[in-house]
């Protein structure tokens, strides 16, 4: 055992009082899981400018052996998610078989409908039906490759909107939104799902089709019980109380999954949990609380990092979710309850302030000596020649314009 067998034994003692099973804690932060996506181990940023990273993957099975990487630091990664086409491969019975031999599998299928010309007004809610037939016909692939790795999910995103008052009909955007998606959704694999993302704004100015979380959950009411909703952490009007959407969407069943990721303005796309590590608790919190309801939730990096270093800012964002997993699970629920229905405002307050509070690091440190990992991923990684020697083989690649990330 490490040095901190000492802090862990306060910590274990600490929270014995306050009523919690570390056992039982210990069991679910060891069953975490948190995809990583294919997209943040490539050269990709902002839309302005693109610093490369020396060891930048350059194809999808180098994105695989660096999310394989990434699990074997954490133990908590066990799959990648991929976007299309960048990831496209003619083989993907050899792909889904490179990503096992490695220990992960490939997770969601995410389709790209917003860097092609023709979409320039659009994809599935282009006036054009041509065009609107495009984008189908690329998802219809997209469920397909599902089919052929081994994924569950579908995870749609789309720049659709307009810029300027009376571009287009919004009614029929929304019409050829909902048919759009309903033929998309005929062709998902058995036991797949849809998980459909909003966003405020950004590339659309004056309007989205796809705005906030209520469009997308009538819309997924719409096309039936294997479509649910995806919150991306870093898609929301400044103040808005995210815990409170996932809530919700919990009780009603929805609920599909995260792209998790930081904000400070806008869809910054930070290392998650870095500018409102409270925001991201108090998430957790409403998934801890749900028990079952959110037992098949998934929880999905979607970072493109620019001017950190790759592998790097994605293992700090896989901790930083297990920091804020662990935190949550030592909420004290039947004494918040009891303060809840007293109607003691301060006490209940208390007692989610005591869990955000505490250090959970040696905790997590034993879980990860329990399952034969290095108790400190980050000093493991900085310790480790893993980055240098694929910044010899890779190389840095010539500096470029980026692209939004989904």
């Amino acid at each position: 055992m490490s040095g901190n067998s000492k802090a862990y034994d306060v910590l274990v003692e600490q929270l014995a009082a306050r009523g919690i099973d570390v056992e039982a804690v210990k069991e679910k932060l060891a069953a975490q899981a948190i995809e990583t996506p294919s997209w943040g181990y490539g050269d990709s940023g902002t839309r302005y400018k693109v610093f490369s990273w020396a060891g930048a993957a350059r194809n999808v099975y180098e994105k695989l052996d660096d999310a394989a990487y990434i699990q074997r630091l954490t133990g908590v990664a066990p799959s990648m998610a991929i976007h299309i086409p960048w990831d496209k491969t003619d083989d993907w019975s050899a792909l889904r078989r490179y990503a096992e031999d490695r220990g992960i599998r490939l997770g969601a299928v995410n389709p790209n409908v917003f860097q092609d010309d023709e979409y320039k007004f659009g994809s599935l809610c282009n006036a054009n039906p041509g065009v609107r037939e495009m984008a189908i016909a690329h998802m219809v692939e997209c469920c397909e490759i599902m089919a052929e790795t081994g994924s569950d999910s579908l995870s749609i995103w789309l720049a659709d909107g307009t810029n300027y008052a009376g571009q287009d009909d919004m009614r029929r955007r929304k019409h050829a939104l909902q048919e759009s998606l309903t033929e998309v959704y005929r062709h998902l694999p058995a036991g797949g799902r849809m998980l459909i993302e909003y966003k405020f704004f950004e590339p659309a100015f004056y309007h989205t089709d796809l705005p906030d979380w209520g469009t997308a959950y009538a819309m997924s009411l719409k096309l039936g019980p294997q479509a649910q909703v995806l919150v991306d952490t870093g898609h929301h009007p400044t103040g808005t109380n995210i815990a409170q959407i996932v809530c919700f969407l919990l009780d009603e069943g929805r609920l599909g999954g995260f792209h998790l990721n930081g904000r400070k303005y806008a869809d910054d796309d930070l290392i998650v949990g870095t500018s409102a590590p409270f925001e991201l608790f108090t998430i957790y919190m409403e998934l801890v609380s749900a028990g079952e309801r959110a037992r098949d939730v998934a929880y999905m990096i979607d970072q493109s990092h620019n001017i950190e270093p790759k592998l790097e800012a994605m293992l700090q964002s896989v901790i930083n979710c297990q920091v804020a997993y662990a935190k949550a699970l030592i909420v004290n629920y039947d004494e918040l309850a009891g303060a809840q229905l007293a109607g003691d405002v301060l006490g209940a307050h208390r007692a989610v302030m005591m869990a955000f509070e505490t250090d959970v690091r040696p905790l997590l440190a034993r879980v990860r000596e329990e399952k034969g990992l290095h108790p400190d991923p980050i000093a493991a990684y900085r310790a480790d020649d893993y980055a240098s020697k694929i910044a010899q083989v890779r190389g840095k690649s010539v500096a470029s314009g980026g692209y939004p990330s989904a």
